[in-house]
């Protein structure tokens, strides 16, 4: 097997959840196409997550605009999905939204349920990520934005003026490509739903 694809994590069927799981929580992250979101789900992930990446062909020129990630040759068409075990009773349920406009109608229904949101953001590209925030706020769905390193410096009062944020929603920086920092975005949703007034 090539060891550049292998996985060695479990598949869901091979990992089901602990007989006392009872609680199932779900978490949505959306964002502009190519700003990471697979790689996130991806990276933090226990099982060995399900994506939708197909190859970008010329039948989506014109319609999808890949100038703002250079090097992109895939692209999720449905969503991401992964989970983590928090504890006996806990489980987090992770979708990550396709980020092309051509596939914006599907993310109203990934928030039905969903205990909150991640906005990823890539800061070269803010304005990618205001159709997100627009969404997430008509829906009520508590969120929190993250800013994926690109190898730019973090300019966190930039992006917040730019994305117009409420001085209470949690804003940090993260790469998403490392299991760790994510892990620590998700950590910041979860202390930010259960305890919003350490934010305001």
């Amino acid at each position: 097997m090539d060891s550049a694809i292998y996985d060695p994590r479990p598949s869901r069927a091979d990992a089901p959840l602990h007989a006392s799981a009872s609680s199932g929580l779900k978490i949505v992250i959306v964002g502009g196409f190519g700003v990471g979101k697979t790689t996130m789900v991806r990276a933090v992930s226990e099982i060995r997550p399900l994506d939708t990446e197909a190859t970008m062909t010329q039948v989506g020129f014109g319609v999808d605009d890949p100038t703002g990630a250079p090097g992109k040759t895939t692209t999720t068409v449905a969503f991401d999905f992964g989970r983590i075990t928090i504890d006996t009773e806990h489980v987090l349920y992770l979708f990550g939204a396709p980020g092309q406009e051509r596939f914006w109608f599907l993310w109203d229904r990934l928030f039905t349920g969903a205990l909150g949101a991640i906005v990823l953001v890539d800061q070269r590209r803010i304005s990618d990520s205001w159709y997100a925030i627009d969404r997430l706020e008509h829906q009520r769905t508590p969120f929190i934005v993250a800013c994926n390193n690109f190898g730019a410096d973090f300019r966190p009062q930039e992006v917040r003026d730019a994305l117009d944020l409420e001085p209470h929603v949690p804003l940090i920086e993260c790469d998403a490509r490392h299991r760790d920092s994510c892990k620590q975005v998700l950590i910041s949703l979860v202390e930010y739903l259960y305890n919003p007034e350490i934010h305001t």
